[in-house]
């Protein structure tokens, strides 16, 4: 189904092959929790991402040994890696000899202007874009004093400070993120952001907690910017396993038709009607099915009240009666299973609809 979003015409910016802003669709990122100068765990660990759907990775680079790691990981993943570089100038211009796709700097800590020419000599030679990542949590001291605390205004001065200075040195591959772990700031932060610059914008709602409360408040925040047409490529933030945040990416992103990925899961909370067990029915075909990239819309419904209904929107769907359940198939029953049989034969007919 194609999005009624209409989406803020950005400038598009290339992170290795990957287009961000623009026409290009928006993107989901990750970031790895592996020790970057462990190369193999950080290469296991980016390709289960890839696995998941991960467009560009971010990798920390906190030190020399981390920035010199870069080169042999991209020999072995497939998707752009941006290094993500606080305090040291010097650890951005060896990320970026080593390879990087892209540079993520916390103007509040990076250093002063002299450090950061130095950083874009570096970039453009490369051909490299940097994202500008205002923080919340790391904001300059002067607009801290101004400002009393990281209310939106201070985020957005601060990150127009540091778009100036780039473009003052002739730099324009730039991508803006405007972080807080407040859903309310970030919000108002990137409304503001989107109407002082046409740079694309990274979206994500930092430190936003573990996967259950994260993935609340990152798909409240992201969401409402979503539907408001701001934002180029996302990133939802979790503690925990980096691959959850990829399929909580996608799936903010289904739910508004800004990308088709993967299975769209209908099902019912169930209720005094149903006569089946419906969730462990719908929590393993969701498992069995959790590999499958191809977009199709699945209806899991456990009773004949609603259904049938839902189950014709999908393209493939079972509603449940007493110990049985009827299969759809683009709207026609196609057959009538036991309930033991129910994952099996609706598992069997997806497959048979994505090889046809």
């Amino acid at each position: 189904m194609e999005s009624l979003i209409k989406r803020k015409k950005t400038k598009k910016v290339m992170v290795g092959n990957v287009g961000v802003g623009g026409a290009s669709p928006i993107t989901v990122q990750s970031m790895t929790n592996t020790k970057t100068y462990d190369v193999d765990s950080t290469v296991e660990q980016i390709l289960a991402l890839e696995e998941a759907g991960c467009e560009i990775i971010r990798a920390a680079v906190p030190d020399k040994m981390s920035a010199q790691a870069i080169e042999r990981i991209k020999s072995k993943i497939n998707i752009p890696l941006v290094a993500d570089v606080h305090f040291d100038y010097r650890l951005a211009i060896e990320a970026v000899k080593q390879g990087a796709d892209g540079l993520r700097i916390n103007p509040g800590n990076i250093g002063n202007k002299e450090k950061i020419q130095k950083v874009v000599e570096v970039v453009k030679e490369y051909k490299i874009p940097i994202r500008i990542g205002v923080n919340a949590g790391s904001l300059e001291k002067d607009l801290l004093e101004k400002y009393k605390k990281p209310i939106p205004e201070a985020l957005v001065e601060s990150a127009m400070r540091h778009i100036r200075i780039l473009e003052e040195m002739d730099f324009h591959d730039i991508v803006v993120s405007i972080k807080s772990s407040d859903v309310i700031t970030c919000i108002k932060a990137y409304e503001l952001i989107s109407q002082l610059t046409d740079y694309p914008l990274h979206l994500g709602i930092t430190e936003a907690g573990t996967f259950f409360s994260g993935t609340v408040k990152s798909s409240v925040g992201l969401g409402i910017l979503l539907y408001e047409g701001i934002g180029d490529t996302i990133r939802v933030s979790l503690t925990g396993e980096p691959v959850d945040e990829v399929k909580v990416g996608f799936e903010i992103l289904k739910s508004l038709n800004l990308r088709q990925y993967g299975i769209n899961f209908i099902s019912c909370p169930t209720c005094g009607r149903t006569q089946i067990n419906l969730i462990k029915i719908a929590n393993e075909v969701q498992e069995k099915l959790s590999h499958i990239k191809k977009p199709l819309k699945v209806a899991i419904m456990g009773c004949i009240v609603n259904g049938p209904g839902e189950a014709r929107e999908a393209d493939i769907g079972i509603a449940g009666g007493k110990k049985r359940v009827a299969i759809f198939k683009k709207g026609e029953i196609i057959k009538t299973v036991s309930e033991e049989d129910a994952v099996s034969e609706l598992v069997k007919e997806i497959k048979h609809m994505i090889n046809e």
